[in-house]
């Protein structure tokens, strides 16, 4: 891990997210920020959706990183994350990730961790560039449930699109879960090596190893957007910006990443 990354803990917050958007409006962010709570009250999910997690049994974080990249150039960063949290996972299990991939962990275009297709994880990206001349701040949350996923699915009701899945299901039997401070330590580490990379080369060196934990690779799909048609099609994995490729009749369209929701068409 780089030295120059804060490490912050709080018993409770609303929001982690909110927490490091605030300090970046106010200009106060100087150094890359990791802040995590045991409690959110207010967690955030996607399209102003709710993150609703268990304290015990789920691990919620923030990681503010300046980029010198300007924002139009950051395309494929939620995707980089989520293999970045798959390093992370591999190194504080102490397990492949061929192994992880072998029990069913796979990546949801374009922000979910998905266990044998139901959802492990999420990932939530905001930020920008307050002047031309700053650095762009982006924060990246990561919510992930540990452990009692039969809990976590009953108490989410209605709003839960999938099954829900937690970190336990990928240990073996004779295995227990990492400590939560040495599991986010893992991710943090991952995350700032990976970020680094990206912010030097981009996306594009990261998209054939993106494709190989790709959910739905090579099923029929389809993106929905408020106010906004489906558009359905066999999903042909992801260009060099991390756009996903939606195959319909004889040709492929692009679909860039923003207030969309993918789904396995029915």
């Amino acid at each position: 891990m780089t030295a120059n990354c804060i490490l912050e803990r709080v018993a409770e917050t609303q929001s982690t997210n909110n927490d490091l958007l605030e300090r970046w409006r106010a200009g106060e962010l100087i150094d890359p920020v990791a802040r995590i709570a045991h409690k959110q009250t207010a967690g955030k999910g996607r399209a102003g959706r709710t993150w609703l997690a268990h304290p015990e049994d789920s691990i919620c974080f923030s990681l503010a990183y300046p980029f010198t990249r300007k924002p139009g150039e950051l395309s494929g960063l939620s995707l980089l994350v989520g293999l970045a949290v798959i390093a992370g996972i591999a190194q504080a299990c102490d397990l492949s990730e061929v192994t992880l991939h072998q029990a069913g962990l796979r990546l949801k275009w374009p922000n979910d961790l998905l266990l044998n297709n139901a959802k492990l994880g999420g990932i939530l990206i905001e930020g920008g560039q307050a002047k031309s001349t700053d650095p762009t701040w982006m924060i990246i949350g990561i919510g992930m449930n540990l452990r009692n996923a039969n809990a976590i699915e009953t108490s989410l009701g209605n709003q839960s699109e999938l099954k829900i899945g937690a970190l336990d299901q990928l240990l073996s039997p004779q295995s227990r879960l990492p400590d939560m401070e040495y599991l986010w330590l893992k991710l943090i580490a991952s995350l700032e090596h990976h970020l680094s990379e990206f912010n030097q080369h981009g996306f594009e060196q990261h998209q054939a190893q993106w494709k190989k934990w790709d959910a739905y690779l090579g099923q029929i799909v389809c993106i929905s957007g408020a106010g906004k048609e489906p558009i359905c099609g066999i999903a042909q994995g992801i260009d060099n910006a991390g756009a996903l490729l939606l195959q319909q009749d004889n040709k492929t369209i692009a679909i860039h990443a923003g207030d969309v929701s993918l789904r396995i068409q029915s």
